[in-house]
């Protein structure tokens, strides 16, 4: 009896926190987080024209930026944002529901449909040569070209969506992240795309055979990269919270002489610190991950011992941050 009077009162105070209405948000924090999910739309914007315009510049004193190395900026510009309004509303400890809620809306227009969009673009204005003489693998082409964009935002929408349920707004709890990040998997698609489309004929001319080699490397490994993302972001891997654990506070000498290392490279060049940085930071974690798996497994081996699975109950979110 008291068991169903705990309950009927827990319902009524469920629908009275329902019914509640929003009086009151953080204005900064919130005008940042909607900047975020603007140059998200920005980014989708500029890649549609790209689409359309093929490589005609977007500026005339640079005939090499076009509208798809300004959509992959514009992707980029999101990041900022979404690296300040959390940043400020742990700093103003002005955190609430309705930031988070609202951050992770933004995110998914800026890093899981912007950078999937402009994928999407991308290969079909380049392989729209290549596809057009065979009606029959064009067709098959196409179709997996949206399976990937698919693929990509929907893993994207879980990673979003399993960071909202197991979140917590302490700045201690943000330390390390569980499966790639959703700014670090649309960073790698876009860093691609910036480096083909604005660095690229910088370095070669067109007719010589490095730049054909390198825009084939990339364009027709640039799907199989969002699927390879994709699944990072919905994995268990262990990603470091890059900011936090490398930054903030004190830290080792070796660390200042990193950050001066990626300083250096990202004033030298742009174009191929973002590709490097974001790709390095995508395959590092995974390749700790794989290493420890192998050695673990041949260790068992070598000792002829079965590894023990061990089931825990009662498993704490806390232990789960994706950050």
């Amino acid at each position: 009896m008291a068991r169903h009077k705990s309950e009927a009162a827990k319902r009524r105070l469920l629908g009275r926190v329902r019914k509640q209405r929003l009086k009151y948000i953080t204005i900064l924090p919130s005008l940042i987080t909607l900047l975020n999910g603007a140059c998200g739309f920005a980014a989708i914007g500029f890649a549609s024209k790209g689409a359309m315009a093929g490589t005609e510049s977007l500026f005339l004193e640079k005939p090499a930026l076009t509208y798809f190395a300004i959509a992959g900026y514009m992707i980029f510009l999101a990041m900022v944002a979404d690296l300040l309004d959390g940043r400020l509303a742990r700093m103003s400890q002005s955190t609430s529901s309705f930031g988070g809620q609202l951050d992770s809306l933004c995110d998914m227009i800026s890093f899981g449909i912007a950078p999937a969009f402009l994928m999407l673009k991308v290969l079909e204005h380049k392989l729209r040569g290549i596809a057009e003489p065979n009606p029959a693998f064009s067709g098959l082409l196409g179709r997996f070209l949206w399976l990937t964009a698919a693929v990509y935002i929907g893993c994207a929408a879980i990673r979003l969506a399993r960071f909202n349920v197991e979140n917590e707004e302490d700045e201690s709890a943000h330390m390390s992240f569980w499966g790639l990040p959703t700014p670090a998997a649309a960073g790698v698609i876009a860093s691609l795309v910036i480096f083909y489309m604005d660095m690229l004929p910088e370095l070669a001319e067109k007719n010589t055979w490095p730049y054909l080699i390198t825009e084939k490397a990339i364009i027709f490994s640039l799907p199989f990269v969002a699927i390879g993302v994709s699944v990072l972001m919905i994995s268990r891997i262990r990603y470091p919270h890059l900011v936090n654990q490398y930054l903030k506070g004190r830290k080792p000498f070796a660390h200042l002489l990193r950050a001066l290392l990626f300083l250096v490279l990202i004033i030298w060049n742009l174009q191929a610190a973002l590709v490097l940085i974001f790709c390095g930071f995508a395959l590092s974690s995974f390749l700790k991950w794989f290493y420890k798996v192998v050695t673990k497994t041949s260790s068992y081996e070598s000792t002829g011992r079965q590894p023990v699975l061990i089931v825990r109950g009662n498993d704490n979110p806390a232990d789960h941050q994706d950050g």
